[in-house]
C-alpha cells in the first residue's frame, strides 16, 4: 500500500467564487472530515494531488494530510469530482482512516490470460472492472487478479470464483457476473419454423391445424399472387 504525504493549506472560504479564485491559483478545493473530526475547508496544490493519487495504490493511497498552521491526518481521498472533459480535479474529499481498523474500497479487476473459448471464436465480455472490498487500509491490493483462460463459450466467472486473500472480504453478491464469452453476434441464427411452433406450444398458444391451417396457407398464396400480378 502506497503512502504519500500532501501539504493542505487551511482558511478556505465556502463557495463558487472562492472555489474559483483557489483553481486559478492552481489548487483545488478540498474537505477533510472524519468520524472524530469536523469538517475542515482545505485546498491542495493540483499538481501534488494528481501525483497522490498515481502512485500503484491509486485513489486507495493512504494520504497523510499536512494542514498548515494545524494538525496531521491520516486519510483517504474520497468523493473525488473531476472535470467533466479536463483532465483536472474540481473537488475531494479527505476521510481520516483508522489504520488498526477495516475500510470499503474499489479494487480493481485485473483479467489474466486469454479465455479458451475467444481461442475457439468466442467474444470476451467483461462485465464488471472493479469489486468493492473490505480490508485494512494498509492492506488494500492495487488490484485483484483473475486467470481466466480456463473459460469457453458459454462460460462465466462469478464473484465468488475471485481469488481469496487472507483478511480481504468481498462485498457482492457471489453470484454477480465477472466476465463471461459469448457467441459472436453474426452466428446466432434465427429461430427456424419449427422452433417457433415450439416456442408458441410453450406459451400456451394453440397451432393452426386441419381446415384451418389449410385455409391460412392459401391465404397466403392468394396475397402472394395479388402482389405479382398473377
Amino acid at each position: 500500500m502506497s503512502e504519500v504525504s500532501l501539504r493542505a493549506r487551511a482558511g478556505r472560504k465556502p463557495g463558487s467564487r472562492e472555489s474559483r479564485r483557489i483553481r486559478r491559483e492552481g489548487l483545488v478545493p478540498a474537505v477533510v472530515y472524519g468520524p472524530e473530526v469536523e469538517p475542515v475547508p482545505v485546498a491542495v496544490d493540483a499538481h501534488d494531488l494528481h501525483t497522490a493519487l498515481h502512485t500503484e495504490a491509486g485513489a486507495n493511497a493512504i494520504i497523510t494530510l499536512e494542514i498548515e498552521d494545524g494538525d496531521t491526518m491520516t486519510t483517504m481521498a474520497r468523493a473525488i469530482e473531476k472535470h467533466p472533459y479536463r483532465n483536472e480535479y474540481r473537488h475531494v474529499d479527505f476521510v481520516t482512516v483508522d489504520l488498526t481498523r477495516k475500510v470499503v474500497a474499489e479494487v480493481a479487476i485485473h483479467f489474466e490470460g486469454t479465455p479458451a473459448g475467444v481461442e475457439e471464436g468466442g467474444v470476451f465480455s467483461p462485465a464488471r472492472t472493479s469489486v468493492r472490498v473490505e480490508v485494512l487500509p494498509t492492506e488494500i491490493p492495487p488490484f485483484i487478479e483473475l486467470d481466466i483462460t480456463p473459460v469457453g463459450i458459454g462460460g462465466s466467472l462469478r464473484i465468488e470464483d475471485l481469488p481469496q486473500v487472507e483478511g480481504l472480504a468481498y462485498l457482492e453478491d457471489p453470484d454477480a457476473v465477472v466476465m463471461s464469452v459469448t457467441l459472436p453476434a453474426a452466428e446466432i441464427e434465427e429461430p427456424e419454423p419449427e422452433e417457433e411452433l415450439e416456442e408458441m406450444l410453450a406459451e400456451g398458444e394453440e397451432a393452426p391445424e386441419g381446415e384451418e391451417a389449410e385455409e391460412a396457407a392459401e391465404g397466403e398464396d392468394e396475397e402472394e399472387a395479388e402482389a405479382t400480378g398473377e
